[in-house]
């Protein structure tokens, strides 16, 4: 039996999930190579990476879930108001622990290893934090996304995706567009482009 296609909406999200996965999974183990034997990383390749997390799921994906996805599922339903509710604060937690992981890149390049396992913490507890979140999104609310949204719904979200403004094309970090900066940390990163499909 031939499967229902995805909605493109529900494959944007789907798709960046995987990148996001990716590359905080990369910063996970940037962090944890700086101060061991042999070549340290540049960390300009981390700032790079928090760059992209900030500019492309907060100021992007987040959003369309909120006013998309969960909006169009909270008017035909309240039985996973609660969960909508977590996630959304958790989209401003996720922007407070970004901001936390800047500060503490910074606090590093300045004083060096004495401040790494602090570095190290919460680059840990920000990608569980993140892992979590998008569990939570793709076993819960998407099928119930699936589930309830009318054609009619599904008929004006799918044309606002297909038909979106490229999120990627003002944003600019060392003169590229974030799509490019996705690129370079994808080749400067095997960890990424191993699992990758969609570059």
């Amino acid at each position: 039996m031939n499967s229902k296609p995805e909605h493109p909406a529900v494959h944007v999200i789907r798709l960046d999930h995987k990148r996001l996965a990716s590359v905080t999974a990369a910063m996970l183990d940037f962090v944890r190579m700086l101060g061991e034997d042999g070549a340290t990383p540049d960390p300009i390749l981390l700032r790079a990476m928090l760059y992209y997390i900030r500019e492309y799921p907060e100021q992007f994906h987040h959003p369309m879930e909120d006013r998309l996805l969960f909006a169009a599922l909270r008017n035909r339903t309240d039985d996973f108001d609660d969960v909508l509710d977590e996630l959304k604060c958790e989209h401003i937690e996720g922007d407070l622990r970004l901001r936390n992981l800047e500060h503490a890149l910074t606090r590093f390049e300045l004083k060096g290893e004495a401040v790494l396992l602090g570095l190290r913490t919460l680059m840990e507890q920000y990608v569980n934090f993140c892992a979590n979140h998008r569990r939570v999104e793709e076993t819960v609310i998407l099928p119930a996304i699936e589930r309830f949204l009318s054609e009619s719904d599904w008929a004006r979200i799918d044309a606002i995706v297909e038909n979106r403004l490229d999120p990627f094309g003002e944003a600019t970090f060392e003169g590229e567009s974030l799509e490019s900066l996705y690129r370079l940390i994808v080749n400067a990163v095997p960890a990424i482009a191993e699992t990758r499909q969609d570059a």
